[in-house]
This record gives structure tokens, sequence and C-alpha cells, in this order.
């Protein structure tokens, strides 16, 4: 019977009466569920008391008033995956889904901690960011992603997919990309689902809904979702450029290891003292608070005139510094910093300067002395200063006259260095004085020292 079905297997192959078997089909993905919609008996409830329950076989967050975030966390880790769910939330509550997080005794008592692709009905549209709990804050908000920032539909039930494969972390939202993040802090760790903590009785009792949770840990790469171009890249490797930015023409304006590129402002070595370099950082030293009485400032030994540069940096706390550019070393003969437009860095609640010049334009973020820094996002919520003693990151974008401030990825500055408003700007500061200030053609880029300890890594620059 077998020799005869062969027989005619062959045959009937021969006259095409039965198809090849496609050997370049793509392999199945083999999806598994997290929640089976009927127990919770593989998760465990983490940090504060909201209620997660099942109601026909949807995974139901409730909200309570005046307890911490709460948690329902998978009891399973996982490390590289490809996370799909749908949820639908009530309109005024935020929520979230953890990834590659942990919850140690010894980390804040046990707090969950790690990344969470954001749920949220907010005006400020940041649905499909990615925010580090109880670490650093945001890492990907979604201010340089417009498209994405359409992607959450309020009232409806929304299709998330969350891609966590090596150092990249890629997020979707009903199929449009939101986040497309590169970082290595963490590699392991439980999936959670979150009830944020609330403070209004109107949003006691709201609930969060989550169903089809599934997620696949074979293959990745084969059924990865393909890139977009409209999903920014942002990298937070220490000293390294990924592929995506070489390609697009970045450089490291620093290399982490020496002083190659950069020296003092007023001398053509490295300053001998004031400045050091330990585990990847680039640190200016404590003194006396005052100008470039220690080290002095250092400028990169190359110009620039069209340009994007960004800059990690960590201020201790009561610090003052800045990242100016445009700069020319010559022009100031005297004691103090060298000439040029700056990125203010401070410590806004310690730093007496804060309350000089004029309507906060010599805080954190600000155009020194010129524009303060406030948040240019619609729907934002303060200009997302990390705080001090945790690294903050700063991108200067220079086009033409156009120039922008970024804070965390989020648009605090906006100017045009050649307009009659800038113009009047300067005639009314203490840089009326330097003929075509903020105006030339190009300049060096410097780091200040301003006698308090500050660091800075990650320094890279591209060319328009």
């Amino acid at each position: 019977m077998k020799i005869f079905s062969s027989k005619l297997a062959i045959l009937l192959l021969s006259f095409g009466l039965l198809p090849l078997p496609n050997l370049n089909a793509q392999e199945v993905p083999k999806w598994e569920m997290i929640f089976n919609g009927s127990d919770l008996n593989s998760f465990k409830q983490l940090n504060g008391d909201a209620s997660f329950i099942i109601e026909n076989g949807t995974l139901v967050g409730v909200s309570k008033l005046n307890t911490a975030n709460s948690f329902l966390a998978t009891k399973k880790t996982y490390s590289d995956f490809i996370l799909e769910f749908e949820v639908m939330v009530d309109n005024g509550l935020n929520s979230g889904v953890q990834f590659r997080s942990n919850s140690y005794s010894e980390y804040k008592n046990g707090r969950v901690h790690g990344y969470q692709c954001e749920i949220e009905t907010s005006d400020r549209k940041w649905a499909g960011g990615v925010f580090d709990e109880a670490r650093r804050g945001w890492l990907y908000p979604l201010t340089r992603n417009p498209t994405g920032q359409e992607a959450f539909r309020n009232g409806e039930w929304n299709h998330y997919r969350i891609e966590a494969i090596g150092n990249q972390i890629r997020t979707f939202i009903n199929g449009i990309q939101c986040a497309n993040l590169i970082d290595d802090l963490t590699s392991e760790g439980f999936i959670a689902f979150q009830v944020h903590s609330i403070n209004k009785k109107e949003d006691n009792g709201k609930k969060v809904r989550w169903r089809n949770i599934k997620i696949l840990t074979q293959s990745l790469e084969q059924f990865m979702n393909p890139p977009t171009t409209y999903a920014v890249e942002i990298s937070n490797l220490n000293n390294t450029l990924t592929q995506n930015e070489i390609r697009k023409g970045y450089r490291l304006l620093w290399d982490g290891k020496t002083t190659q590129g950069w020296k003092s402002a007023t001398k053509n070595a490295f300053p001998e003292k004031g400045w050091s370099i330990e585990k990847g950082n680039l640190i200016v030293e404590a003194a006396t608070g005052s100008e470039s009485e220690n080290g002095g400032d250092i400028v990169s030994t190359s110009t620039f005139s069209n340009f994007e540069l960004s800059v990690d940096f960590l201020l201790t706390e009561g610090a003052n510094s800045g990242i100016k550019y445009f700069v020319k070393p010559t022009l100031n003969k005297g004691p103090g910093s060298a000439i040029g437009l700056e990125f203010q860095l401070l410590d806004d609640e310690k730093h007496p300067d804060a309350k000089q010049g004029k309507n906060g334009n010599r805080t954190v973020g600000s155009l020194y002395d010129l524009i303060r820094a406030e948040n240019r996002t619609t729907g934002g919520r303060g200009k997302n200063f990390k705080g001090v003693n945790t690294w903050n990151n700063a991108r200067i974008v220079v086009k033409g006259g156009h120039v922008e401030h970024w804070l965390n990825h989020v648009k605090v500055v906006e100017f045009d260095r050649f307009s009659q408003v800038f113009e009047a700007l300067i005639e009314k500061s203490k840089y009326e004085k330097w003929e075509q200030f903020g105006r030339w053609p190009e300049g060096v880029v410097l780091l200040q020292d301003h006698g308090d300890k500050v660091s800075f890594k990650n320094i890279k620059i591209r060319e328009f």
C-alpha cells in the first residue's frame, strides 16, 4: 500500500497535479500565551495594592486611591522576545507594561524598576514611549516621532507590540512604530502589567484591560517588523556609535578614552589640571565655583557650522556649567569663560544663578542669558530635566539660522540667530559688545569649567 502511494505521488507530480513542497516557506511563529484567561497563577503582585481581576477572559486592573504603583508580574523572566497584547484604558488613567524589569529587596525596598512601554490617554500623546521605571525616567518620549504620537486611539482596543532583541527596543501601536531605542542597561527581567497610582477621587475605580497577551522567544529576527524612517533612533550606548548613526554621518567628538580632539580654550594643549577621564566619563573637577579658574574651559579642535550635537551630562548638587557653540576662544582676553552661544547646565534648585538674569533665562537648557528653556511640545509637562546626580541629555541642532535646544529629547528652546528678534535680544544683553555675536559662520564647541564637578560622555556630532 505504501509503495502504491509513493508511485501515485510521483505520477501526480510528473503531471503537475500535486503541488511541490515549499522548501523556502517561512517558519511559523511559536507564540506562547502569557495569560490563560482563567487564573493568575503564573503572576505575582508587587508594590501597590490596586486590584487585578479577570472579567470574561480579560485581565483587568482597577485603580485604587492613595496606593503605590501596582504591578502584576510574571513569575518567569524573559530576555529577548517579541510581546503582543491588546489594551483598552479608561480616559484619564495612566498605565504601562513593564519588561526586562526586576524587584530586589536591596533596591528601593523591592520597588519594581526597569523598562516600561507607556499606556496613556493624555494630550502629550506619549503612549508607546519607553520609560525607565524607578531609575532613569523617560528614555524615549514621543516628542521626536509625531507619527507615533497619533498611533494610540482613546476609548478603543489598541494593539501593542514590543520587540526587545539584544540592545534594540522597538514598540508599535496598531502597526505604527512608536519607539526605536538602543539601550543595554538590563538584558533580562519579568513582564508586568501596571496600574498607576492615583490621587484624585474621580479616578478611583477606573480600569485598564488587557487581552490576547502572547510572547515569542524563538527565531525573533525572522519575525521582526520592518524598519521605518519616521521613528528616529535614540541610542544610550556609552561612547559608541550604532551602525545607523554611522550611516547618518555621526562621529564621536570625544572617544571616551583620551583627550584627542580637545584642548584648552586658551592654550594649544589640554589642561594639565582640573579635568580627568574616569570609566568613560570626561569630568571637570570641583574647585572654587568660579569661571575658568581651575583647569579652564576645553574646546574642540574642529570648528562647526551646521550640525547636530548630542552630549550626556551629569550635574552634581548645586553645579553650574555649560555647552557652548559658535565659540571664538580668542575674543575674551580677560578672566572668565570663552565667548559663544551657551546651552546652560545648572542645578536650578540649588544654584543661585537660576534666579539671576531675566525670567529664568539662566536655567538648565536655556540659551544662557537670552532665552528661557521651557517645554515647546504640545501637551508637555515641564522641560523633562531628570535631576542632579543622574545622566541627562543635551541636544543642539543648527541648520543655517535655525537653532534648537533639546533637553532629554524635549525641545526647550528654538530661535533664528539671524532674525531681528535675536538681534534685539543681543542688544539688551552683556553680549552686545561682541560684534555679530551668535551669528558667526562657524566656531568650536566648548565644555565649561565653572568650578563645579560635572561629568560628560556620549559626545557625538554630525554635520549637515
